[in-house]
């Protein structure tokens, strides 16, 4: 029996992707996804705040070009894709990081503020829902 590793969330951008280049042009890009939880009250009168988990988002090659063009802080997004863990050594202790790289990605909401912003710009806009143009599927092997 196979195994599966699948990740869907829909959450706001925590900060503008940051983005770099690899020594062979590959573009990579990092940004945080919030996702949320509403608090509530149980019956018995204890209120329940609410609660928001921080998704660490890996984005490769022309997805990463894609999100430096279009993604920003405080959009809601649609992200799909599989969770990996890197591990590295850094002061004499072992560190981790679990992330979510992303296979797919739709824009589902732009505060005002950005539409605004990118018809100033003269930036081709995404219309908010439409999926990145291309269909992007990684392989292990296009990664490292």
């Amino acid at each position: 029996m196979s195994s599966v590793n699948k990740v869907i969330l829909i959450g706001n951008v925590g900060n503008d992707p940051e983005v770099r280049y690899l020594d062979r042009g590959i573009a990579i890009a990092n940004f945080n996804l919030a996702t949320s939880e509403r608090g509530y009250t149980m019956q018995n009168g204890t209120q329940v705040p609410d609660k928001t988990e921080w998704h660490s988002v890996v984005l490769w090659r022309n997805l990463a070009e894609w999100a430096e063009k279009y993604v920003r802080k405080s959009m809601k997004l649609y992200v799909e894709g599989k969770l990996q863990t890197r591990t590295w050594e850094k002061d004499g202790q072992i560190r981790r990081k679990t992330e979510v790289v992303a296979e797919n990605i739709q824009i589902l909401y732009r505060p005002e503020e950005y539409r605004n912003m990118n018809a100033n710009r003269d930036v081709d806009q995404t219309p908010a829902g439409q999926e990145v143009p291309e269909n992007v599927t990684l392989e292990e092997s296009d990664i490292f």
